[in-house]
């Protein structure tokens, strides 16, 4: 009698983040724990107590494993996550900080787990003793773009040593646009365009080149009011080029919000400005509210967004040329249709669903047995 096609076996993860706060990345994170779960893995977080993604795993019933490194390589902290290696019968650690690469490493030393990272910035890995010690500690690396590849491969990393497997939204429910209420306290007014952008003000978000390209295209929309949601060490400078230009009744500054996905819904434009980005996922959310995007050509962002079809792509730091795409969007119905139409259509690629399932690919790969969930891509 032919034996059947092995039963897909359901993997024990160790999700691991050492940073603080709440970004792109942490939300990736904590919805790739959510769909391993779904799947019927098992998914544990290892986090920082007290910070928004151990909070919100918690709330979500996710298992969170306090972790606080004092320095990258602690050692309390690693014998801390081994003993849970070991008790939990992990199979991968994964990683999606840098500073958890060596925390990874020393963790995963005489277990049997596997260590995975996921590179989640474009910018070149240091290339020093310490970097090549980790990462030569890695079974499988992960880039969420083809920027992010680019960046591992320039500081000496193999390209065949390297996967891309992007990153992905939650679909699963419609985003509901802010209450008018919510904007007009933010400064937006009944039947004025919206503009909102969702970035850190720090240098590789590039805010000042926003605060430029706003004050571009209302002189084409004098109506136009726009928000700017996030917060950094930036933002005295952006408040000084606001009060600057003269911008203070048009644009707004909003700071960090937990509504950021429902301010980009109610928008009629969504931009990012950025310098330097490896795949920012607030475009995902754009795509999925099927907002027209007018964005800068930075790292991995034409990799999400196609030229004139779902958005309009302007050179990195141009201010006056990302104006004049918001003032197009917002003048031209017909292109501001045709752009929603194509991010509507460009969303379902970049679901979390779909990345997960090419990262469990990777782990199948790695412990060479068929995973639930993969998606193979031939």
């Amino acid at each position: 009698m032919t034996a059947g096609p092995a039963e897909p076996r359901r993997l024990t993860i160790l999700e691991l983040d050492t940073e603080r706060g709440w970004r792109g990345g942490e939300r990736q994170l904590l919805w790739h724990a959510q769909v391993l779960s779904r799947l019927g893995h098992r998914a544990l977080i290892a986090a920082r107590p007290g910070e928004p993604l151990a909070q919100r795993a918690q709330t979500l019933g996710i298992p969170v494993i306090p972790v606080a490194p004092v320095m990258e390589l602690d050692p309390r902290a690693a014998w801390t996550l081994r003993k849970v290696i070991r008790r939990e019968h992990v199979d991968i650690v994964h990683s999606h900080t840098a500073h958890g690469v060596a925390l990874g490493a020393l963790s995963c030393a005489g277990t049997n787990a596997k260590l995975v990272i996921t590179r989640h910035s474009d910018f070149r890995p240091r290339s020093n003793p310490g970097s090549r010690w980790k990462y030569g500690r890695v079974d499988a690396l992960i880039a969420i773009s083809s920027a992010a590849r680019n960046a591992m491969v320039a500081s000496g990393m193999s390209p065949a040593s390297i996967t891309i497997v992007r990153g992905g939204s939650d679909q699963s429910t419609p985003i509901a646009p802010a209450p008018e209420s919510t904007l007009q306290s933010l400064g937006a007014t009944p039947g004025s365009p919206l503009v909102v952008q969702v970035s850190q003000l720090v240098q590789h978000k590039d805010p000042l080149t926003f605060v430029g390209a706003i004050d571009t295209a209302r002189a084409q929309v004098p109506n136009l009011r726009a928000i700017l949601v996030g917060d950094g060490p930036l933002r005295a400078s952006v408040e000084r080029a606001v009060a600057q230009r003269g911008l203070g009744e048009h644009l707004r500054l909003a700071g960090y919000r937990t509504d950021a996905d429902a301010l980009l819904a109610a928008a009629n434009v969504v931009t990012l400005s950025s310098e330097e980005d490896a795949l920012p996922s607030v475009l995902f959310d754009a795509l999925f509210c099927g907002k027209p995007i007018c964005a800068t050509s930075a790292g991995g962002v034409p990799e999400i967004i196609e030229h004139g079809v779902s958005g309009l792509l302007s050179p990195v730091g141009d201010a006056l040329a990302l104006g004049a795409s918001i003032a197009n969007v917002l003048t031209d119905p017909s292109l501001a249709s045709a752009l929603a139409a194509g991010a509507r259509a460009r969303a379902s690629e970049f679901s979390i669903e779909q990345s997960v399932g090419r990262t469990i690919a990777v782990y199948e790969r790695l412990l060479g047995a068929p995973i639930a969930g993969a998606i193979r891509d031939n």
